[in-house]
Parts: structure tokens; C-alpha cells; sequence
């Protein structure tokens, strides 16, 4: 890390974020992996710590039932090991959305990914089931569940909505995830993240773009960075996204 061009701004006490929005390609996790590794290396050259990708990002969101199709969930995690295996060779930590099994519920994930291992999976706690949002359909709420693990490719992950993140390395870099429809909610698992320790709270969201909602959406971020006293990092599904008659922009905030 010391020798990395931007040593110095771990010596004033900053880290260097960034939101990431990929093209996605619809139901093709390999090609999701490629794209989003494509952003982190680049991430890598700039020296950023910190790369918050889109939820669902492994998949992409508008796959509909496909979300419970076994044959995704394999390639889901053969794509997340490509991750993995990459991420050791880059100094970013990686935030990436999944659909994860667990004892027979699927969750919609954020999984932090450092130096060649998974840190940890959190759960989406809300999930919106109103117009046109049906994840109840297919997704189990993480809500309540704190303490557990999660076996992936053989390892055991810590999961669980009680998950922080602190680098041993970078002072003052802990860092909390939610998912999209968690900061719409009044009280949002950020909070507390937040209360817990963390400096960086992070959103990893598919919400989609209709008149007014970019406004919202900052005016949400910038809230609740200023109530619960820290940096907040926003990323959105983007082009490349949409298979029905709605729209994403790739807001990254």
C-alpha cells in the first residue's frame, strides 16, 4: 500500500470512493464479472479503495423469475469466484450485488470482496413489493438476521445485516451496506451501520429513473450522510439494464 501513488491521502486521514456503473448485460454473469472488473482496474490505477457497484450487478435486476433459475445460481457464483480470484491482484475493496441461496431462501446480497476473499455477505433488508416492484416474489428479507454465515465455493462468509467493515490497515475506513429500497425506508440499516462505527455507509442500488427521482434520490443520500455522520456512496443500474418498459440511468452519487 505504501508504495502506491496515492499513499498520501491515507496519511491525512482520506479514502478515495467510488460509485461504479458497468453496462450491463442481462442474465449474463460472466459477462457482469468482465465489466465490473474492467471498472475496478481501472479503480486500481487511480487509487481508489472503495468501488460500490449496482445491485444485483452479477445478473443485472431485470431478469425477473430467472432469479430463482438454478442454472443462475451457479453461474452467479462461478462468476463471483472470477471475482474473487481477480480481486487479489487490486487494492480496492468491491461491493458487489448478488442473488445468494441460503437454506433454501434467496437473498438479495451485497458482497464484499478484498485481496482475494469474501469478507462478508449482507442481505437486503426492504424489500419494495408495490407498482412495479415484486422482490417478495423471489427474495427473502434479511431483516433479523445477524450472526450467521453463508457457505460459499467451500468457505465460510460472515452474513448477516450486523456486518461492518474496517480495514486493519487505512485508519478510520469502515464502511456499512445497504440495498436500493433500505434508505427509502424510515429507518435505514445505515443508521445503524453508522452508530456501530462506520465512517462510509454505501448503496448498492437498481432503482429505476422516472421525473424527479435523481433529485430524491441525492436529497436522500445527502440526509443521511448529514444524520448519521457520514460519507454515503450511491450507485445505480445503469445502461444496458432494462428488458421491460422501464428505464435506469446509472445515477452514481
Amino acid at each position: 500500500m505504501q508504495d502506491h501513488p496515492f499513499y498520501a491521502l491515507h496519511t491525512h486521514g482520506l479514502i478515495r470512493v467510488a460509485a461504479a456503473t458497468p453496462a450491463a448485460s442481462v442474465g449474463d454473469a460472466r459477462a457482469n464479472a468482465a465489466a465490473m472488473l474492467d471498472l475496478a482496474r481501472r479503480g486500481d490505477e487511480d487509487g481508489v479503495d472503495l468501488i460500490v457497484f449496482p445491485e444485483l450487478s452479477l445478473t443485472s435486476y431485470a431478469i425477473d423469475d430467472l432469479h430463482l433459475q438454478g442454472a443462475m445460481h451457479g453461474a452467479t457464483l462461478d462468476a463471483l469466484g472470477e471475482m474473487v480470484d481477480a480481486s487479489a491482484a487490486l487494492s480496492p475493496v468491491m461491493l458487489v450485488g448478488a442473488a445468494l441461496p441460503r437454506n433454501g431462501r434467496l437473498y438479495n446480497c451485497a458482497v464484499a470482496i478484498a485481496r482475494g476473499r469474501i469478507l462478508g455477505v449482507v442481505p437486503k433488508t426492504f424489500l419494495p413489493n408495490y407498482r412495479e416492484y415484486y422482490e417478495k416474489r423471489w427474495f427473502a428479507s434479511g431483516a433479523g438476521l445477524t450472526g450467521l454465515t453463508i457457505e460459499i465455493d467451500g468457505q465460510s462468509v460472515p452474513f448477516g445485516t450486523d456486518l461492518i467493515f474496517a480495514a486493519e490497515d487505512v485508519p478510520g475506513f469502515v464502511f456499512h451496506a445497504e440495498i436500493c429500497e433500505d434508505y427509502w425506508a424510515p429507518t435505514p440499516p445505515s443508521t445503524f451501520g453508522a452508530l456501530a462505527g462506520a465512517t462510509i455507509c454505501c448503496n448498492l442500488s437498481a432503482s429505476n429513473i422516472v421525473i424527479g427521482k435523481a433529485r430524491d434520490r441525492a436529497m436522500l443520500a445527502a440526509a443521511q450522510s448529514a444524520r448519521a455522520t457520514c460519507a454515503y456512496i450511491y450507485s445505480a443500474a445503469g445502461i444496458g439494464e432494462s428488458t421491460t418498459d422501464l428505464s435506469w440511468d446509472g445515477q452514481g452519487l
